[in-house]
């Protein structure tokens, strides 16, 4: 499935017609971490079902609304909750609110997801900002940026050096100092699920350099990227790669879930100091 500009265009003046305030900020809240929009008041909410064109997730842990109001003094759009390609959606339908919010002004785009760690370093419970990434699904013919490019949105060929910002990836960075909290720091390797990786995959992973696995956020990052928005993202790492056959554990939802809900009083804290620092 593709959209037209029109198609963003309508689902962008539905949502303007219920809070047209200026924004500073996109969210983008992964499994579990949907509780901060709870948190956002003077709260305009919009189920994902009644805007034109979006998609609607079906996995437990997202809620399927849009929340808009203030945060930190800051006035923001919270996606609270994602759809996934794995879900059967298209790579246009999974990143249609990305540029919806690009034609509402968003400039800065704030993703987290729930990953799993695969630098041996790391643990359950974590928090690790995106430096980078490895777009394994975009590798096999699966990029947003595919087909016919509209050029009103960007340049057919997006650089992605500089993909996560510096700036902001240093306020991040000062907030967690400052809370005493300890933000592990690495790339972010983007598998399609939604089952989860064998051993083979996460040995293969680690000597590639990725630190950490998920099945979603970079085709959102391509996208906010290609329309110019500045990008900053966390992984919020809820259970440890097995790379062993031999092993007596097995990586299952529940745990991701369970481990994402004891990371959101840290990860809030980090992302209400950015907000309030932009």
């Amino acid at each position: 499935m593709t959209f037209t500009r029109a198609d963003y265009e309508h689902a962008a003046d539905f949502i303007r017609a219920r809070d047209s305030r200026p924004l500073a900020a996109g969210l983008v809240l992964g499994s579990g971490l949907g509780v901060l929009a709870d948190q956002i008041s003077d709260r305009v909410v919009i189920p994902y079902a009644d805007i034109p064109h979006f998609p609607v997730s079906t996995v437990h842990g997202h809620a399927g609304q849009l929340v808009i109001g203030t945060l930190e003094g800051q006035t923001v759009i919270a996606q609270q909750g994602r759809a996934h390609f794995y879900e059967g959606y298209s790579m246009a339908q999974i990143t249609f609110p990305i540029r919806v919010m690009h034609l509402l002004g968003v400039p800065t785009l704030i993703l987290t997801n729930a990953a799993g760690g695969i630098n041996p370093n790391f643990k359950a419970g974590d928090i690790m900002l995106i430096t980078d990434h490895i777009n394994f699904v975009g590798m096999v013919g699966n990029n947003p940026l595919m087909g016919a490019n509209d050029d009103s949105f960007g340049t057919r060929f997006p650089g992605m050096v500089h993909t996560y910002d510096r700036r902001l990836r240093d306020l991040a960075t000062s907030a967690a100092a400052e809370r005493g909290v300890t933000l592990r720091q690495g790339v972010y390797a983007c598998f399609a699920g939604p089952s989860f990786e064998t051993p083979a995959e996460i040995r293969m992973l680690r000597v590639l350099g990725a630190d950490a696995v998920g099945m979603s956020t970079v085709h959102e990052v391509l996208i906010a990227r290609h329309a110019g928005m500045r990008v900053l993202a966390f992984s919020c790492i809820t259970n440890e790669g097995i790379d062993s056959i031999d092993a007596n554990t097995e990586t299952n939802h529940e745990e991701v879930l369970e481990i994402g809900a004891r990371i959101i009083p840290v990860m809030t804290g980090v992302l209400r100091d950015v907000l309030q620092a932009l």
